[in-house]
């Protein structure tokens, strides 16, 4: 298990970097995603092979859609592809999918591809493989914490008012809700050189070690995520809290 050797129990990856894997060869930006996905795909059995118990993956954010109609609408014919190509093995390893996000705003063929998907593995109990998609993390405490007043007003009445907790935030979080235990990420990487958390699990990453990478993520080789994770176990991680010999 995860834990046994200190690997981190859970991951979060914002695999940043497409768009310039294309540029730097010449070729279309869809290029670039499509080798991103390939990425993922050794990335995800890697984990699950690894001992990894969550891995979180960025896919599409709320900002995304500001892109072209071209490149967006390429992004999610992708997402087909992949739940064609890859469903039978994500089965075979036993890996359970989660969306993180509304993709009921995707095109049909996308919607009906994440809803095989998610049928098809939800008896899966193996790595949880939580896919964010057409995600933001301040929009997602906005529907926590809205759906959390809505409950109240249900359940203690109106005009009945009383402090908001931590707990209940984060069980409205889609984390908190799927039926699944998706714990915070112990470790969130972030590869193309860019250091900055991007508006991805603003909430749940508070505590998070966050590791960066100058390669580009169709780059992003299994020996290089090794090397972060094996980073990972030297890290001493005190959740705000001091050293033993701190005085």
């Amino acid at each position: 298990m995860a834990g046994e050797n200190n690997i981190p129990r859970s991951v979060g990856i914002i695999m940043d970097g497409n768009g310039r894997w294309a540029k730097k060869r010449g070729v279309p930006r869809l290029m670039g995603h499509n080798a991103g996905m390939e990425a993922m795909k050794r990335i995800v059995i890697a984990s699950s092979n690894m001992g990894i118990e969550n891995l979180t993956v960025y896919a599409f954010s709320t900002e995304n859609w500001k892109r072209s109609t071209e490149e967006v609408s390429g992004i999610f014919k992708l997402i087909v592809k992949y739940v064609r190509s890859e469903l039978a093995e994500l089965v075979e390893n036993d890996v359970h999918i989660n969306i993180l996000g509304d993709y009921s705003m995707l095109p049909d063929d996308s919607v009906k591809s994440i809803d095989k998907l998610l049928k098809e593995t939800e008896h899966c109990n193996g790595m949880n493989f939580n896919i964010a998609l057409n995600y933001g993390g301040r929009d997602e405490i906005v529907k926590a914490v809205n759906e959390l007043l809505a409950d109240r007003e249900v359940t203690d009445g109106p005009g009945i008012s009383r402090d908001v907790t931590e707990e209940e935030i984060s069980a409205h979080l889609y984390t908190g809700s799927l039926h699944c235990d998706i714990p915070d990420p112990d470790l969130v990487i972030r590869t193309s050189g860019e250091e900055r958390m991007s508006n991805f699990l603003l909430w749940q990453s508070a505590y998070s070690e966050l590791m960066f990478t100058d390669t580009l993520w169709p780059d992003f080789s299994e020996d290089e995520y090794r090397e972060m994770l094996n980073e990972y176990t030297h890290r001493n991680r005190r959740f705000g809290g001091r050293e033993k010999e701190d005085k």
